[in-house]
């Protein structure tokens, strides 16, 4: 059973992919994606793990859907700027097959956290491909290349998410980038309540407890700009550590601005 905060992700997904394309495949994936079972439970099951065996932040359905939603809206203005995405650029694929790929990547590029922390990335390739295979064979039955094109550049999405991978597409690019700026504390919630005690990956709920909001918009001379908010210091941690290293190894990278504001100080320009 979807949660309220997931099916209020799933309308300003629909809302926000809606602006971007017409009806048509991108669309069609995006609901097989946000309605599949093997998914729901995949994704809260990735999220069981993370939480209360690793004591990690959420790395479930909420989280993967907020990304989706940042990538998103990124991509877009992206597009706004006149800014090809690699398939547009390569023709290989149209707008709106990049936008189809960045669904699934975002959608399940954390299911191999349902396995483990190590390597999550590469566990989630080979949980995503058959999901990915079964929803693309609906949408375009006909259309062997594209599905290949498509699955194949969601899964470098998937491999590359962590930042210690090269990637080479835009696309990817940007899904390593809306992963990072997933960073609100709500995600250290559940965790917080269920601490006992120290353990390692502690940094990663604290810093998140700090964040108040982060804002996705655009750029005065970047196509995009990230505003992120934070009631104490420590919250620097989650834009230095893993923010910024997602960006430093993103494609993404020549297009973002980065700010921080800690408290009511001025804001600090990283990027």
């Amino acid at each position: 059973m979807r949660s309220p905060k997931e099916t209020a992700l799933d309308s300003k997904i629909i809302e926000k992919l809606g602006s971007l394309v017409s009806p048509g495949k991108a669309m069609e994936i995006a609901k097989l994606l946000l309605q599949d079972d093997e998914i729901q439970a995949l994704q809260d099951y990735a999220n069981s793990v993370s939480i209360k065996r690793l004591s990690y932040n959420d790395h479930g359905p909420v989280h993967m859907r907020t990304v989706a939603l940042n990538a998103l809206i990124m991509l877009g203005l992206l597009r706004d700027a006149g800014i090809q995405t690699s398939l547009e650029k390569e023709d290989s694929g149209t707008f709106e097959d990049s936008l189809t790929a960045l669904l699934l990547a975002a959608i399940l590029h954390d299911t191999g956290m349902s396995i483990g922390r190590q390597d999550h990335e590469l566990h989630g390739c080979y949980l995503a491909y058959p999901i990915m295979d079964r929803l693309l064979k609906r949408v375009f039955p006909a259309a062997t290349a594209q599905r290949v094109t498509i699955r194949s550049l969601a899964l470098e999405g998937i491999s590359g998410h962590m930042g210690n991978r090269t990637i080479n597409s835009l696309e990817a690019g940007v899904l390593l980038v809306a992963d990072g700026c997933d960073m609100q504390k709500g995600r250290a919630r559940i965790p917080m309540a269920l601490s006992e005690g120290p353990k390692v990956g502690d940094i990663h709920k604290y810093s998140a407890n700090s964040i108040e909001d982060v804002k996705i918009g655009k750029g005065r001379e970047q196509p995009i700009r990230i505003d992120i908010s934070m009631s104490s210091e420590v919250g620097l941690f989650q834009i230095e550590e893993v923010l910024l290293q997602k960006i430093a190894a993103s494609t993404a990278k020549p297009y973002i601005e980065l700010y921080a504001l800690v408290n009511q100080n001025e804001p600090k320009r990283y990027l």
